[in-house]
């Protein structure tokens, strides 16, 4: 089957790689497409993401004549699929973008797929963040599709995003937490509650090991990783760092991740003074960032919204004690007091306090973090997760 993923590789969705990686050695034979060419050269990129690099089809690097020739062949074998599939990609609609413009590029896109698909003899594909593009595929192209739901943005406008649409089209759609089941039953209706499986990511324990606590830490680091974007809330942590500056902490954070609050983020850091506390990573691969995990004594998240974040499940596993606000899928993976804690959303003076109850209590982050690992190790083993989605591929393709 496809997979078909809006940027492949990606260090913002790594647990994509980590998921066809292990289909694959289930038995499956899954090739990729992605939209997009990988957000980083291959010098930057893990050995596994070089490697997947370059057997991946890139949508957006398709010839101008191959891609011509694509919508050719497919306006001449099958023209009444095709003028559906243009129809009703004309009639995708977002409040921030031009209907007819991005219209057009969805179908240039799936019309590429398809076409791809088909040469391979692919008959079903599955997606993640390209569910537009997949259900035009599947207008067009006799092939069946399955989506894998993230939130929380699919969710914000479920009718602009065409939620209903999708789930209709689909043979079965995936949700990460049950906070995603309750939004598709609820987009959905009744009659399509049968196609929803609930298939939570995870991480390889193995690979994320326990780092070596310090009791005493001076600095105090907290490591804050992400897309820095209006939806992770990031100026309210910056908030809660300079409170604590100002009360005479010795603290230090470090951001991993770039995005378009960069600029912004930085103004405001500058503004308060803390250029000395806060530092701007950038976007690193996995082996940097387990870098930055062992040296981390706390990882904080300030999210207006989330799905169900693997950072949190990367930093748990490594029995790093974690603060995170009660959004949508985070309390699925945080218990509070148990192995982590928990804050209220965009509350940055709650935050700088549970922030400086980890500093204050050592005894409190060695129990939260090995707690937090016997939670992923119970919850969020990546193979375990993983054999669950394998089993829904198997009941639903019937292979």
């Amino acid at each position: 089957m496809a997979y078909l993923l809006s940027q492949y590789p990606a260090v913002n969705h790594v647990f994509m790689l980590r998921e066809v990686c292990f289909l694959r050695q289930l038995g499956f034979d899954i090739q990729v497409a992605s939209i997009r060419n990988p957000d980083r050269d291959p010098g930057l990129m893990t050995a596994a993401e070089q490697a997947e690099a370059r057997s991946t089809y890139y949508v957006k690097s398709t010839g101008m004549v191959r891609l011509l020739w694509a919508h050719v062949h497919t306006l001449i074998s099958r023209p009444g699929p095709y003028i559906r599939g243009l129809a009703g990609a004309l009639r995708t609609s977002s409040e921030r973008r031009p209907q007819t413009l991005y219209g057009l590029f969805y179908f240039t896109e799936a019309v590429a797929v398809g076409y791809w698909m088909e040469r391979r003899g692919l008959t079903h594909v599955h997606t993640h963040y390209a569910s537009t593009v997949g259900l035009v595929v599947a207008r067009i192209f006799p092939v069946t599709l399955s989506v894998t739901f993230h939130g929380s943005a699919e969710f914000v406008n479920p009718a602009g995003f065409q939620l209903a649409e999708k789930i209709h089209s689909s043979l079965f759609c995936c949700a990460i937490s049950q906070y995603g089941v309750s939004q598709l039953m609820f987009a959905c209706g009744y009659p399509e509650w049968p196609k929803l499986e609930l298939t939570a990511l995870g991480v390889d324990p193995d690979r994320f090991q326990p780092r070596p606590f310090r009791p005493s830490p001076a600095p105090f680091q907290i490591v804050c990783v992400g897309q820095l974007a209006p939806v992770k809330g990031l100026h309210l942590l910056i908030a809660a760092i300079a409170a604590l500056v100002q009360e005479g902490r010795y603290i230090r954070l470090r951001f991993a991740g770039d995005g378009p609050e960069r600029t912004a983020l930085r103004q405001d850091v500058e503004s308060r003074g803390l250029s000395g506390q806060v530092s701007f990573e950038g976007n690193v691969n996995q082996d940097k960032l387990l870098d930055l995990y062992r040296e981390s004594d706390a990882l904080v998240m300030s999210s207006f919204a989330e799905g169900l974040p693997v950072v949190l499940m990367e930093a748990m596993a490594m029995e790093i004690p974690c603060v995170a606000p009660w959004v949508n899928g985070i309390p699925e993976i945080v218990t509070h007091e148990t192995d982590g804690l928990l804050v209220p959303p965009g509350d940055a003076e709650a935050l700088a306090r549970a922030i400086a109850r980890l500093m204050d209590d050592a005894e409190l982050r060695r129990t939260l973090g090995q707690k937090a690992r016997l939670k992923i190790l119970e919850k969020f083993d990546l193979q375990r997760n993983t054999q669950h989605l394998a089993d829904a591929f198997r009941r639903r393709l019937g292979a």
